[in-house]
């Protein structure tokens, strides 16, 4: 299956506060809110959105196109995605900016307090799913970007009849709500958080039940509860596989993306295909960094069969591997 994976590229900047955010917070006094948390530790990782859900498919035999806006400083990054099996050809450079930055805060409950800068992720709506090889893809991914150029690919999406994942997340806040509902009304499959769940409810007037009459698949991530996916008519519940240790919760939602689509591709059954993106969102959650974990088709599988029964279903990674 041939993906086009849109979304930010951007340097992740984690830090870690040795406490909670909770007990810093007054409700009574949230009109007036002013906070400053002295934290422990920072590191500057790669990350974004599209490049984050690559990631997982490419480690999953997958070799996924990246389309998306970059800074000067992307030279090293690109080097990386490639190496990893990234295809970057339609990732374009912005002369004279800097590569989107996130910088998250990440408290003792694994709660979080990020801010984004869009650097060249600003230029994102400059790029058309037209001018790449995404005219002839059998899916598009349109995660979170600049609200403009998310706009413009479900619009030329829907001209062309590509299928497509509206993953709206983090700007779900930041897009309007004719938007939002083109975004659903237009896609396969809608992902989101069990926030970004409600607010995406809360912006449009759409009920859950008036996304599934849009969409073929609703995916709901619920953190350590695991996920649900509605299927056609259908209810899944999608347990959280344990890890082995927690150290940062950034990507980890990306990685479950990636390890659901990459099933997906493969025609699995839907259980097994979010299974395979909690256990991959699980790698996530071990490491610091969206893209620090690593593993083969091999292990993942062994690892897979500790937990779940995919009735031999997993070898199709490795014959594609």
């Amino acid at each position: 299956m041939t993906m086009i994976i849109t979304g930010s590229v951007a340097f992740d900047y984690l830090m870690t506060f040795p406490g909670y955010f909770r007990d810093h917070i007054l409700p009574e006094r949230l009109d007036t809110i002013s906070l400053s948390f002295l934290v422990d530790s920072m590191v500057r990782q790669r990350g974004g959105t599209a490049p984050n859900i690559a990631y997982t498919l490419a480690l999953l035999g997958e070799r996924p196109a990246l389309m998306a806006t970059a800074g000067e400083d992307f030279d090293e990054y690109r080097a990386w995605l490639d190496q990893a099996g990234i295809d970057t050809t339609y990732t374009k450079v912005i002369p004279g900016v800097y590569t989107a930055s996130f910088f998250a805060n990440t408290d003792l409950a694994n709660s979080q307090i990020s801010s984004f800068y869009t650097g060249a992720m600003a230029y994102a709506a400059d790029l058309s799913i037209h001018d790449t090889h995404a005219g002839r893809a059998d899916y598009v991914v349109i995660s979170p970007n600049d609200p403009t150029a998310m706009d413009r690919y479900v619009k030329e999406c829907r001209e062309s009849g590509i299928p497509y994942l509206y993953d709206p997340s983090q700007q779900v806040v930041r897009m309007d709500a004719q938007q939002l509902r083109r975004g659903v009304e237009g896609a396969h499959s809608v992902f989101v958080n069990e926030y970004e769940h409600e607010l995406l409810q809360k912006h449009t007037g759409m009920t859950t039940e008036d996304i599934l009459q849009c969409v073929r698949i609703l995916a709901v991530t619920c953190g350590a509860q695991g996920a649900k996916l509605y299927v056609d008519g259908h209810e899944y519940q999608i347990p959280s596989v344990e890890p082995v240790q927690i150290l940062d919760p950034t990507g980890v939602g990306d990685a479950f993306r990636g390890g659901f689509l990459r099933g997906f591709g493969l025609g699995l059954d839907w259980q097994t295909c979010g299974q395979m993106g909690s256990l991959a969102a699980t790698y996530c959650l071990e490491q610091r960094g969206t893209q620090a974990h690593t593993y083969t088709p091999g292990q993942f599988i062994a690892r897979y069969r500790s937990f779940f029964d995919d009735q031999g279903a997993l070898d199709a990674l490795l014959s594609e591997s």
